[in-house]
């Protein structure tokens, strides 16, 4: 039996050289590809963004527009767009920032009572007896931010409608040690200073003792409260008859009266106005002039703080002999007759 020849033929081998390179070549497109959508989507979103924000300019515009305003009134005028909610309908009521700088005891919590009364002003109350709130300039003007964008909640907040919004500021609290940066933030913002002092820094002494005394005794059922909203409270508290270092009694008054000149100084370049305890009290059409100073629908403010120290001073003081003494004949004889 003849052998059949059988014709084998043999697959060339691929050369490992062009595996390689096809490889190579379908993995640069892919790369391509990937890339190419990539940038597809990073551009769309950049434009999203650019739009978003053309549209957020556009309204604070027609904002602008829709407020009766004069010029010289739209640097202090804001529309914050707060974080913490939405302004809803009220989003162009325009809003503007005030702070009242003052002295501890110089009726600067009643003054904010009355403010807050107004059924359109928030005022914070004391944010930066906080020490954290005001540990360095950073802080501080983190803090004002957060209040003048209306992201900062008390009892007094008014959020959504508020006309104007601001806090109580004591000028050893910062304010002093920081004042050059203080004022270009008040300047750059629009912020309203509003300063409120007492013209009988006696009294105010006598305040500031009686309340540093309180703070350990505690004579109201063992609570210490700067405020009283009683006579039957204000009664009680007003028992306490403070000594008043003779010695010290003038250079004390003087470092006060300076202290709060110097403030008035230092904010001379702000839009502000001085308002002075006594005044207030005597005539209170001063408040009426405060809220033309806001640009504030006119409302009659109300306070239910009560009055701590009514009764002549000779009777507040327990060594008013001493006090005569040292007084008379100075610049501040009259502080021993005002009735504030």
């Amino acid at each position: 039996m003849e052998a059949v020849d059988t014709l084998v033929i043999k697959t060339p081998k691929k050369s490992p050289l062009v595996l390689r390179m096809a490889f190579l070549l379908f993995a640069t497109f892919c790369g391509f590809y990937i890339y190419s959508m990539s940038l597809k989507q990073m551009n769309s979103r950049n434009k999203t963004k650019f739009i978003n924000i053309k549209v957020l300019d556009h309204d604070v515009q027609s904002c602008h527009g829709s407020a009766d305003l004069q010029q010289t009134e739209l640097p202090y005028v804001h529309y914050p767009n707060p974080q913490t909610f939405r302004r809803e309908e009220c989003a162009c009521n325009p809003v503007r920032y005030f702070a009242i700088l003052s002295m501890q005891r110089s009726g600067s919590g009643w003054f904010e009572t009355l403010l807050n009364s107004h059924m359109n002003v928030s005022s914070n109350g004391e944010i930066f007896s906080v020490r954290d709130r005001r540990l360095n300039i950073s802080s501080i003007l983190k803090t004002m931010d957060q209040v003048y964008n209306l992201d900062w909640f008390t009892s007094a907040s008014k959020n959504e409608c508020s006309a104007a919004v601001g806090f109580k500021w004591m000028l050893n609290q910062g304010l002093m040690e920081h004042h050059q940066e203080i004022v270009e933030y008040f300047n750059r913002n629009g912020v309203a200073a509003i300063f409120l002092f007492r013209r009988n820094l006696l009294r105010r002494m006598i305040s500031v003792l009686a309340n540093s005394y309180d703070k350990d005794a505690k004579l109201l059922n063992g609570t210490h409260k700067s405020h009283v909203h009683s006579p039957v409270e204000a009664k009680i508290l007003a028992k306490y008859k403070p000594k008043i270092n003779a010695t010290l009694l003038i250079p004390e008054l003087k470092q006060t009266d300076e202290t709060s000149a110097k403030a008035i100084q230092y904010f001379n370049t702000t839009y502000h106005i001085v308002l002075y305890y006594e005044d207030i009290i005597k005539n209170r059409t001063k408040l009426k002039d405060l809220q033309e100073f806001l640009k504030l629908p006119y409302r009659e403010l109300k306070s239910l703080q009560v009055k701590i120290h009514t009764a002549p001073l000779s009777s507040q003081v327990d060594n008013w002999d001493d006090v005569q003494t040292a007084l008379k004949g100075t610049s501040y004889e009259t502080f021993l007759n005002a009735d504030y």
